[in-house]
C-alpha cells in the first residue's frame, strides 16, 4: 500500500469517528442552534469522506495501472551494464527508456557514442535543459533535467517530511509563474443583524458595509548545495543513484519548506503559520500547560472555525509527549482514558493533530500549540521543484541540486490561535 492510499484511508476513519462523535452530542435536550452545528459538521465530514473516497478509488487503480507498466518494463528492460551498441537498436526488442538514456550521458558516455535511438530519446526530453547560447547541440551545454518520475519522488519526500507543504492540511494555490498575487481576506464574524420595526427604513448609512483586507504572496527560492557523486559510484553502487539522491533533495526541500511556513518571520521569507495565528492562551508556567490551558486554546476559536473538517491541533511531538503525561486529580491520564497503553491516540480532545517538528519545544515565551481552521493558511507553490544534473562542471563527478520557490501567509489570524508559555 502507497503512502498516500495509506493516509487518505486513515483520514477517512478519522472522520467516520469524528462523524459519529457528532451525532452522539445530538441528543432531546440539546440546544436547537448547538444541534445544527453537530449536523453540519456532520454533513461536512461526510462530504469530505465521500471526496476521500474518489481519491482512494483513483489511487488504488493508479496503482494498478504503474504495476502493470512496471511489469511490462521489466520484459522489455535490458541488463544495465551491456547496453545496445552504437548505431543498433535494442536488442531485446523493447522501447528505450529516457532514463536510462539519462543516466548513461551524465555518467560520462557522450551523445554522439549513443545509438541513434537513444539520441532520439535523449533530445525528445530535453526541451527544458539548461542551454549556453555559445553552444550549438543541448548535450554540450553540460546540464540535463531530472527524469519526470524522480521529480515526482522528490515531491512525495518533501510531503513526507513536513505537514505544511500538504494540500490536505493548509490551501495550496499552485502557479506557473511567481509574479506577486494577492489573496482577498475577510474577518465577518463580529457582525450580525439588527431588529426591525415594522415600517421602519432599514439603514443605509455604510454601517453594515463588509471590511475587506488582502495579503500579498510572493515567491522566495530556496535551494539545496550540489550533491556530488562519481560516475563509478553510480555504475558500480548496488543502489539506485538517482533515486536515492532524489528522496535527500526532496527531503532538503521539504525541510526548508516546512521550516518557513511554521516559523518564518515574514520579513523576506513566508509568514510562518506559528508567527501569523493570533494569541489564545498564554500558560501561567514558562515550561508547562495544563489540560485546562488545551480547552481554553480550543474554545478561543470561534465555533465557525471548530466545525471546519481542517480545524485541527499542531504542535511538536515533545509537546505530545507531555499531554499524553497530564493526569487528573485521582491519577488517571487524561489523554484518551483507558487508550494510553494501547499506543498514541488520534485525536487530541476528539480533534485531529499534525506533528510539526518544526514547532517550537517547551521553554519560556514559545508558542508550542496551535489550534484552528488550517484551510485559513494559504501556501503558494510556484510550479513544481526544479532539479538539474551537471556533469561538465564537476567532471569526472556528477552534481545534482535542487530549487523551489514558495511562500505562506494566513487569511485570518483568528481562524487559528496559538498557546503561548510564561515570558
Amino acid at each position: 500500500m502507497s503512502q498516500k492510499l495509506r493516509e487518505l484511508r486513515e483520514k477517512q476513519m478519522r472522520l467516520v469517528t469524528e462523524a459519529r462523535e457528532r451525532l452522539d452530542g445530538i441528543a432531546a435536550t440539546t440546544d436547537e442552534t448547538r444541534a445544527k452545528e453537530l449536523e453540519a459538521a456532520h454533513d461536512a465530514a461526510m462530504a469530505e469522506h465521500d471526496r476521500l473516497q474518489a481519491l482512494i478509488e483513483r489511487e488504488e487503480n493508479l496503482i494498478e495501472l504503474e504495476k502493470r507498466q512496471e511489469e511490462q518494463r521489466a520484459k522489455q528492460r535490458p541488463l544495465r551494464d551491456t547496453p545496445a551498441a552504437p548505431g543498433v537498436d535494442d536488442p531485446t526488442g523493447g522501447s528505450i527508456e529516457y532514463r536510462s538514456v539519462f543516466a548513461k550521458v551524465v555518467c560520462g558516455v557522450s551523445p554522439n557514442d549513443l545509438s541513434a535511438e537513444e539520441r532520439a530519446v535523449l533530445r525528445s526530453g530535453a526541451a527544458k535543459f539548461e542551454t549556453r547560447t555559445q553552444m550549438a547541440s543541448v548535450a554540450a551545454a553540460g546540464g540535463y533535467t531530472v527524469p519526470t518520475e524522480l521529480a515526482n519522488q522528490i515531491i512525495i519526500a518533501m510531503k513526507m517530511w513536513g505537514p505544511m507543504y500538504d494540500e490536505n492540511i493548509c490551501t495550496v494555490l499552485s502557479t506557473a509563474s511567481g509574479n506577486p498575487m494577492t489573496v482577498p481576506t475577510v474577518d465577518d464574524t463580529g457582525e450580525e443583524a439588527a431588529s426591525h420595526a415594522e415600517g421602519d427604513d432599514l439603514l443605509n448609512d455604510g454601517s453594515g458595509d463588509v471590511e475587506f483586507g488582502q495579503k500579498l504572496l510572493a515567491a522566495y527560492s530556496f535551494a539545496t548545495p550540489f550533491i556530488k557523486w562519481s560516475f563509478e559510484l553510480d555504475a558500480d553502487s548496488i543502489f539506485n543513484m538517482e533515486s536515492l539522491l532524489g528522496q535527500l533533495i526532496g527531503e532538503r526541500l521539504g525541510r526548508i519548506a516546512n521550516r518557513r511556513l511554521t516559523v518564518g518571520s515574514g520579513v523576506d521569507t513566508p509568514n510562518g503559520v506559528a508567527t501569523a495565528a493570533g494569541l489564545g492562551v498564554t500558560t501561567a508556567a514558562q515550561a508547562a500547560f495544563t489540560w485546562e490551558n488545551i480547552i481554553e486554546l480550543e474554545h478561543s476559536v470561534d465555533p465557525a472555525y471548530r466545525a471546519s473538517p481542517r480545524c485541527m491541533y499542531m504542535l511538536h511531538d515533545n509537546t505530545v509527549a507531555v499531554a499524553r503525561k497530564l493526569k487528573d486529580g485521582d491519577g488517571n491520564f487524561l489523554w484518551q482514558k483507558g487508550d494510553v497503553i494501547n499506543g498514541k491516540p488520534d485525536t487530541i480532545n476528539g480533534r485531529r493533530y499534525a506533528i510539526n517538528q518544526h514547532m517550537d519545544t517547551i521553554a519560556a515565551n514559545k508558542r508550542i500549540m496551535l489550534f484552528g481552521d488550517f484551510s485559513k493558511y494559504f501556501v503558494r507553490k510556484v510550479g513544481a521543484p526544479v532539479v538539474g544534473v551537471l556533469r561538465e562542471r564537476f567532471w569526472p563527478q556528477v552534481g545534482i541540486a535542487g530549487l523551489i520557490r514558495f511562500d505562506g501567509e494566513i487569511g485570518d489570524a483568528n481562524a487559528i490561535k496559538a498557546m503561548k508559555t510564561a515570558a
